[in-house]
């Protein structure tokens, strides 16, 4: 089946997981991270001292998305989108009307569990289950709504708060949450996909579907989860101080943020080249080079400082994060099954989540320690390589593993 007939005869289902994933950026680092100088000035905090903060309070939500994003195996996609969903705008509330420490604190914990954590979750969870075949394509669809939110979200952000205040504008975002996504969402994704014999073959056999807990201590999963969360980790570690990013290059804060345009169409075009590589070799062999763009991109915002750097680097970051999304989402039930996907992947999107808090904290003690923060980004440029070369060795592990699991007669 071709890629728009594909699209056309799902779009229910995947505009479904496409606006997930849009509304969960009122969760995200990138959109959180566009109020961090207005909420330094107003509390007194430094960067490592925000920082801080944000680790704690997404720390705090990783530790609950273990146990509750369980959910998504026993209640369908749409229940758990009308429980979600307006607990995330009653977060994004408290934002606006944060007036303490604690208050602050509550409303980052649960903006990035139900918008980071669970509205991701349930989209790319219900993907991987509903899909085998076209898992790839399936994936990547949903996931480009990430990217649409990184592309549209901070322009329209930069252009209302100027107006409105950056707590109007959290007020706005919880208006639109109730109001837009609530209903949309719901409607669209109150029928679960049920398999069709046009969808096709499924590409590999799932000789095993591995509970959680064999999956906890399977030294595998955690090797591939050096990979996995590197994208994550870094693109948020630079997007939580693009604020002091951009006042040490001596860029434009608008100029930044009309970039994540480009960052959104090459991820999108790469999310979508990305699906159909899975589709075509599999998600494992795709591993050992999605890091090699993020790489790139590090040593460019590290070295250049002319403008045109920070438009090669969205470029580049674009492309591994397309890949990686995808990825990210194909790759687990392709290697452990479907039957207990949930709780899997509560635990990848809480570790996901945890590597994500530790780079603004850890950063941002390091610049308040005179630490060059070009160096810390150099620095995560060679971590990429270095972990390149050890997918390489842990795809040839997989593909050994599943021929052995093969001529043992493992069943399903």
């Amino acid at each position: 089946m071709s890629f728009p007939a594909f699209v056309r005869d799902n779009i229910r289902w995947l505009a479904g997981g496409f606006l997930l994933t849009f509304f969960s950026s009122f969760g995200q680092t990138f959109f959180i991270s566009l109020s961090a100088g207005s909420i330094r000035s107003e509390f007194g905090l430094s960067h490592g001292e925000f920082g801080t903060l944000y680790m704690l309070a997404t720390l705090a939500s990783a530790l609950v998305l273990t146990q509750f994003g369980r959910i998504v195996d026993v209640m369908s996609v749409s229940r758990v989108t009308l429980l979600i969903v307006p607990l995330l705008a009653c977060f994004a509330l408290s934002m606006a009307y944060a007036d303490t420490l604690a208050v602050l604190v509550l409303a980052i914990f649960g903006l990035r569990l139900f918008g980071q954590g669970m509205m991701t979750h349930n989209a790319i969870t219900a993907m991987g289950r509903w899909y085998v075949a076209q898992r790839g394509r399936a994936v990547s669809v949903a996931t480009i709504g990430h990217q649409a939110g990184e592309a549209v979200l901070p322009i329209v952000y930069v252009s209302i708060v100027a107006g409105m205040g950056w707590r109007n504008t959290w007020l706005l975002s919880a208006a639109v949450l109730i109001a837009v996504a609530l209903p949309v969402i719901y409607l669209l994704m109150r029928v679960e996909r049920q398999p069709r014999s046009s969808d096709g073959p499924e590409p590999m056999r799932v000789l095993r579907h591995w509970t959680r807990a064999e999956v906890v201590r399977d030294p595998v999963f955690w090797l591939i989860l050096l990979g996995m969360l590197a994208p994550g980790f870094i693109g948020t570690t630079i997007f939580f101080h693009q604020v002091y990013l951009v006042e040490l290059r001596g860029w434009s804060i608008e100029a930044f943020a009309g970039s994540f345009a480009l960052l959104a169409v090459m991820t999108v075009c790469f999310a979508l080249i990305g699906g159909l590589l899975i589709d075509r070799f599999s998600a494992v062999r795709l591993m050992s080079s999605f890091l090699v763009p993020l790489a790139a991109s590090c040593f460019l915002l590290a070295t250049v400082e002319a403008t045109w750097g920070m438009f090669a680097f969205m470029l580049l970051l674009g492309v591994s994060y397309g890949l990686s999304s995808t990825l990210f989402g194909a790759l687990w039930p392709e290697i452990y099954g479907t039957r207990h996907l949930g709780a899997i992947r509560a635990v990848v999107i809480a570790l996901m989540v945890f590597s994500t808090a530790m780079g603004p904290g850890v950063t941002g003690f390091l610049i308040d320690f005179g630490v060059g923060y070009p160096l810390q980004i150099l620095t995560m440029g060679v971590y990429c390589l270095v972990i390149c070369v050890a997918m390489i060795f842990i795809s040839r592990l997989l593909a050994a593993r599943e021929i052995a699991m093969a001529h043992a007669g493992r069943p399903q």
